[in-house]
C-alpha cells in the first residue's frame, strides 16, 4: 500500500475533513460532475469566472505560475491519485470548471464531515507549492478572488442543505456536531428552511438572548470576542519580524497594515483564537468603550506561510502567518477602563472565509458583549491586541487548545 494521509489531524477547525479520503471522495464526484458538463457542452462557465479565466490567460507571468503551481506537485503519493486513480487536478482549466461547480452549491454535511473549504479543497496541493505562494500572493489574482467570492455569498443554493435529510444541516450528523440547534438559535423549524433565508443568512445566525451572557462584567475584565479555540498567546511582540519563518512571529506592522497607530502596540500582547466550522460567526465587544477606527485591509486568500511546506492541513498551519497577509477587518476600540486604553480586534478571512463585515462604526459607544461585526460564508482566525502598558493576567482555566465560549473571560488587567 503506498502512504497516505488518511488522518490529519492539524485540521483543527473542521473545515476540510480530518479523514483525508473523505476529501478525495467529495473530490472525484465535482470531478466527475464537471467532466460530464464537458461532455454535453450545454452550459457556458459563469461570468465571474470567464473573468478569471481571461485574468489568468491575458497575463504571461500569471499564465506560467498557474501552469507551474501543477506541474510543482509532486507525482508520488498521496499527491497523485483520487480514489478512481485518475490524477488529482492537474490544469488550471479543471480548476476553473470546479470553481464554476461549488458557485452555486452550499456546502452539504455529507460522509459525516464537511468540505467547508470547497476552492481550499480543489486547491490544497498547489497552495504548498512555491509557484502556488507566488500567484497566491499576487494582487491581481486576490482581486478576482474577492470578486468570485462576493457572488459566492449571495449564489449558493441552500434548498438542498438547510434541511432535515442526512446530509443536511438539520439531519442527524450536523445535529451531533451543532447539538441543540432550535435551543441555542434564533430559528424556526416550522418554517422552511428553519427560517434561513440563505446559506450565508443559516451562517452568520444569532444565538438567543440569554445563551452567551457576559461572564466578566467588571471593566478590569476582558471577555472572549469570538466562539473560538486558542491558538496562542504572546508577548513583547515586535513592531516588525520574520513572520514567514517556521515559527512565524507576529509582526505589529504587517498586521495593522502600516498603520499610524502601531508604535502604540510595540511589546504588547496579542490573543489568537480560531473559529471551528460549525461555531458562531459573528464579532462581538471584549471590552466597553468608543470605537476609535476601522480598517478593512485587502490581502491574500491562499497564500500559507513557506516554512510549513507541502502539507494537507489547509491553512490551519499557517494561522499567525495569515495575521500579516490575509484580508481583515481592523477595529480599535478605546477601553473607559484607564488600564486598558486603546486595543485592537483583527477579524482574518482564511480561505474563502474571508469576507469581513464590521457593524460598527467610527464614535460608537459599545458596551461589553455587543457585536462589531461578522465573518460571512463562515469563520476563521481573529486576534485582540493590547499596548505593553496593559498588564494582562490570562485564564487559568484555557490552555492552547482550550475551546472558549462567547463572552468568556479570557484575561483580566492586573494593577498590582
Amino acid at each position: 500500500m503506498p502512504p497516505h494521509y488518511s488522518d490529519v489531524p492539524y485540521r483543527v477547525g473542521g473545515w476540510l475533513p480530518r479523514d483525508q479520503r473523505i476529501l478525495e471522495r467529495w473530490l472525484a464526484k465535482r470531478i466527475a460532475a464537471v467532466e460530464e458538463r464537458w461532455r454535453r457542452a450545454d452550459e457556458s462557465l459563469h461570468p465571474v469566472i470567464q473573468e478569471f479565466q481571461a485574468l489568468i490567460e491575458g497575463d504571461p507571468i500569471i499564465y506560467m505560475g498557474f501552469h507551474e503551481m501543477f506541474e510543482q506537485v509532486p507525482t508520488k503519493p498521496p499527491y497523485n491519485n483520487d480514489p478512481t486513480g485518475k490524477p488529482q487536478v492537474r490544469d488550471y482549466k479543471l480548476m476553473l470548471y470546479l470553481f464554476d461547480d461549488i458557485l452555486t452549491l452550499a456546502p452539504a454535511y455529507e460522509d459525516n464531515a464537511l468540505v467547508g473549504f470547497p476552492i481550499n479543497a480543489i486547491l490544497d496541493w498547489p497552495m504548498g507549492t512555491p509557484a502556488g505562494y507566488s500567484m497566491f500572493t499576487n494582487e491581481k489574482v486576490n482581486v478576482m478572488f474577492k470578486k468570485m467570492f462576493d457572488v459566492w455569498v449571495t449564489s449558493p443554493d441552500s434548498r438542498y442543505v438547510l434541511t432535515t435529510a442526512d446530509n443536511g444541516w438539520f439531519g442527524p450528523a450536523a445535529s451531533t456536531a451543532i447539538p441543540d440547534f432550535i435551543q441555542m438559535f434564533i430559528c424556526d423549524p416550522e418554517a422552511q428552511y428553519y427560517g434561513f433565508k440563505s446559506w450565508d443568512d443559516f451562517f452568520v445566525r444569532l444565538f438567543r438572548p440569554g445563551v452567551r451572557p457576559i461572564r466578566g462584567p467588571g471593566d478590569e475584565f476582558i471577555t472572549s470576542a469570538c466562539e473560538s479555540t486558542i491558538y496562542k498567546i504572546a508577548s513583547n511582540v515586535q513592531e516588525r519580524d520574520s513572520f514567514w519563518l517556521k515559527e512565524q512571529p507576529y509582526s505589529l506592522v504587517d498586521m495593522l497594515h502600516y498603520d499610524e497607530l502601531v508604535p502604540q502596540f510595540v511589546g504588547g500582547t496579542v490573543y489568537q483564537a480560531f473559529l471551528s466550522a460549525t461555531n458562531y460567526h459573528r464579532w462581538h465587544a471584549p471590552v466597553t468603550g468608543t470605537i476609535e477606527k476601522v480598517v478593512n485591509v485587502p490581502g491574500t486568500y491562499y497564500a500559507e506561510s513557506p516554512a510549513v511546506g507541502m502539507d494537507p492541513t489547509a491553512p490551519d498551519l499557517s494561522q499567525s502567518f495569515i495575521t500579516a497577509m490575509a484580508a481583515r477587518a481592523l477595529i480599535f476600540i478605546r477601553a473607559d477602563y484607564a488600564p486598558i486604553g486603546l486595543m485592537c480586534f483583527v477579524g482574518v478571512g482564511m480561505s474563502e472565509v474571508s469576507t469581513c463585515e464590521v457593524t460598527v462604526s467610527v464614535g460608537q459607544k459599545v458596551q461589553k458583549g455587543d457585536e462589531i461585526g461578522m465573518f460571512h460564508f463562515g469563520g476563521s482566525t481573529h486576534c485582540l491586541i493590547f499596548r505593553p502598558e496593559t498588564k494582562l493576567i490570562f485564564n487559568a482555566d484555557y490552555d492552547i487548545g482550550s475551546k472558549v465560549l462567547l463572552n468568556a473571560i479570557v484575561a483580566v488587567v492586573d494593577t498590582a
